[in-house]
């Protein structure tokens, strides 16, 4: 898949409510009342993106959760991280 200009990633943000483009890929912060919260949220996410075959980068931190996607192999982010921020939005 092709990777996407900056203007297209900016685009297209604004349908991504909480999503921001940082260091190459399209990040997201989340927080939760606590670490088994934070922890759910991740297997639920995990399970979406091993059914899409799509793997985020994801760091933990007690209640806080850093989500961010990029296809390495295109070498910045394509229409499939858009596609799966978007699906991540809905857990």
């Amino acid at each position: 898949m092709a990777k996407l200009s900056e203007n297209e990633i900016h685009e297209k943000l604004p349908a991504l409510p909480g999503w921001k483009y940082a260091d190459g890929a399209l990040v997201r912060d989340y927080a939760f009342a606590d670490f088994a919260a934070a922890f759910a949220f991740v297997v639920r996410l995990a399970l979406l993106a091993e059914k899409a075959d799509h793997h985020p980068d994801i760091d933990i931190r007690y209640n806080k959760l850093r989500v961010a996607l990029v296809s390495h192999d295109s070498g910045g982010v394509t229409g499939r991280d858009i596609s799966m921020a978007a699906e991540i939005g809905k857990l």
